[in-house]
């Protein structure tokens, strides 16, 4: 779809709203807000999008966006800052946390000049100064600082489900009561019934996994930190979370007596691309947002390989592009993999494995069998594998990105979380909404290999049934007249009602 280029008018509705949106950077964070950037492009507004460099220039080399964006939506901008780490620093795997740390202490200063300096102004300045940000929560304290400061009002973004957001929102209450932390291994069962909104569902091991005993001498500041953040959403005008009415609607409900601006616009993938499709309907050109922004380069090999084979018998596994695993857990979950019988297709990142015992000789029958019935890529085009005709299963980490496009894909999940919002993701996944398996904290062939054969023989049209009903409400509620296709249009008049005083 392509758009004109709008005059300077100073003066005009649209030349005077001008949105900064800064994420963590962070793949999943990165890839959730230019979804929401470009939805708000297309609803003609001036959009910048900020940036760490090393995160910029990873999009820029394997993503298309170089090319697709400037030619799409003339009002978009990227702007970057750098996070403080030399350039061969790996952030990612298990160095994330080192550059967050690095990020976060130096982003600040960054933020507030470009805010109050002309950097924001496009080249041929017709670009309004920036008046409202949309931030992401995880750096929530930031950008309500700079906010009070500049007198700009901050909107703030939660790329995690809306159950996660409001069990960290919640997480002062058990720890005020008594009822954290987490005593151990034999107390990681218990349940805490009064949950709002989730009563008598959520245990301690669905908690995030800072409030973990086995994890607090290293964690105990990213506890401190996840609790803090969360409550500074408080201070924003308003708050937007990649869900929908249908999928967390009794959480939503509580939220909303603390968050009564709380705008559910989601699933954000499949709301843009109904958008595009609605007006590429009014113009001659046929835009697809198909396209994953990844900073990983992709291996299309494997789709060609899902093209040779057969309908609903391939299982889909990755782990997202943050988790890291031992090698003894990748033995034991290849050897499940493998002793199930089943096809299957394994996104292994260059730095998902650490430790001492990273490396070492694979065992023949491994070997022999992913030959025989698997196949393994560096990085995959997830949204286009889920919705391959040859895919029936998902063994993921359970990101919320990737149960989003879980979901709308239809496609029945294995949940194997590693840490933060994931944990409670998968408990959702199996015990409220049906779609699919909860593997937390086990790593263990047969459990696997037991789990993959329920989810694509033995209880494979239960789950069909599950997934097609929630997939259905999923496009419904980003379809016009959806829920979240109207929240997106009341968001947009929010904003443009900020600039105005109102």
């Amino acid at each position: 779809m392509q758009m004109e280029k709008a005059e300077a008018n100073p003066g005009g509705a649209a030349a005077s709203n001008h949105v900064l949106i800064f994420p963590c950077p962070l793949q999943g964070h990165v890839n959730a807000m230019l979804k929401l950037a470009e939805l708000l492009a297309l609803s003609d507004l001036h959009v910048t999008f900020l940036n760490s460099d090393y995160i910029h220039y990873r999009l820029m080399t394997f993503s298309d966006l170089q090319t697709r964006i400037p030619a799409t939506y003339p009002k978009f901008q990227f702007k970057t800052i750098s996070d403080g780490l030399p350039p061969q620093h790996p952030r990612s795997g298990d160095k994330t946390i080192e550059m967050l740390n690095s990020f976060t202490s130096h982003c600040k200063t960054h933020l507030r000049e470009i805010l109050v300096s002309d950097d924001v102004l496009s080249e041929n300045c017709k670009k309004p100064r920036v008046n409202c940000i949309i931030g992401d929560g995880m750096l929530g304290s930031l950008t309500a600082d700079i906010g009070d400061e500049l007198g700009m009002p901050v909107i703030h973004f939660r790329t995690i489900s809306a159950s996660c957001f409001w069990a960290n929102f919640s997480l002062p209450k058990f720890y005020e009561s008594g009822q954290l932390p987490i005593r151990g291994e034999e107390d990681m069962d218990r349940i805490l019934g009064d949950l709002e909104g989730m009563e008598n569902l959520v245990r301690c091991r669905d908690l995030p996994s800072f409030c973990r005993e086995s994890e607090r001498d290293e964690s105990n500041g990213s506890l401190s930190t996840l609790i803090f953040e969360t409550q500074q959403s408080l201070r924003a005008r308003a708050l937007i979370l990649n869900t929908f009415e249908d999928l967390e609607g009794p959480v939503l409900s509580h939220i909303r007596l603390r968050f009564p601006k709380a705008y559910t616009l989601g699933p954000l993938h499949a709301h843009l691309n109904s958008r595009i499709s609605k007006a590429s309907k009014t113009t001659s050109s046929k835009q697809s947002s198909t396209t994953t922004n990844t900073l990983w380069e992709v291996d299309r090999s494997c789709m060609t390989w899902l093209d040779a084979q057969p309908p609903k018998s391939v299982l889909y596994v990755s782990f997202g592009s943050i988790a890291w695993i031992s090698r003894q857990q990748l033995l034991e979950i290849w050897h499940g993999l493998v002793n199930s019988n089943k096809r299957f297709l394994w996104v292994i990142r260059p730095d998902m494995v650490v430790g001492k015992d990273a490396d070492g000789d694979t065992p023949v029958e491994l070997l022999e069998g992913t030959k025989e019935r698997g196949f393994m890529v560096g990085w995959a085009p997830q949204e286009e594998v889920l919705a391959h005709q040859a895919v029936a299963g998902f063994m993921t980490h359970s990101g919320w990105n990737s149960t989003l496009e879980s979901i709308v894909a239809g496609v029945p999940m294995i949940c194997w979380p590693f840490f933060g919002d994931q944990q409670i993701n998968s408990r959702f996944v199996s015990h409220v909404w049906k779609l699919g398996m909860d593997m937390k904290d086990v790593s263990d062939r047969k459990v696997l290999e037991k789990m993959i054969n329920d989810l694509m023989v033995d209880n494979r049209e239960e789950f069909t049934k599950s997934t097609d009903e929630i997939a259905n409400l999923a496009m419904k509620a980003v379809r016009e007249g959806g829920s979240s296709y109207s929240n997106l249009d009341t968001l947009i008049e929010y904003i443009k009602s900020t600039s105005e005083g109102k």
